[in-house]
């Protein structure tokens, strides 16, 4: 499961993606618009700045923007500037590895050997999505679940 903190990155870069002809954006719309509480946006914002996700402007006539093009940035790798790892064990992590203590043998464990399954399916969606994607997906979702009903 994502953080709080993480959907709410992933929504403020969606916003700024969305705005992105409009030039700077301010931090009160973005929360406003989101319904995101603007200290945590703020927090937020900061971190994507640091992480050159994001560009700010002071004053009067500031606001933040994206500092890629949005069909760059991968929503694999905003989760996992916000929140670390997607693998959901240690030991299946590419970018985080670390051994479980209990582990008698990783090439035999089931678990390790699930888990890296799931890691697998959940890499292949998040690191091949893009912030320039989402009006796509969402159409493929509504598609897919029209035709489970």
């Amino acid at each position: 499961m994502i953080s709080k903190k993480a959907k709410y990155a992933l929504k403020a870069l969606l916003y700024l993606a969305k705005q992105q002809d409009r030039g700077l954006v301010l931090i009160s719309e973005i929360a406003a618009a989101e319904r995101i509480p603007r200290k945590f946006l703020e927090a937020i914002l900061v971190d994507l700045k640091v992480q050159q996700i994001v560009q700010s402007t002071r004053g009067k006539n500031g606001g933040y923007t994206l500092v890629k093009d949005p069909a760059q940035i991968s929503v694999g790798n905003v989760i996992r500037m916000v929140d670390g790892p997607l693998a959901p064990v240690h030991c299946v992590s590419h970018l985080y590895y670390r051994k479980c203590e209990e582990c008698v043998d990783e090439a035999t464990c089931e678990i390790r050997l699930l888990m890296k399954r799931v890691r697998d399916a959940t890499c292949d969606i998040l690191d091949t999505t893009f912030l320039a994607d989402f009006s796509k997906v969402t159409a493929l979702v509504v598609e897919e679940e029209a035709n489970q009903i």
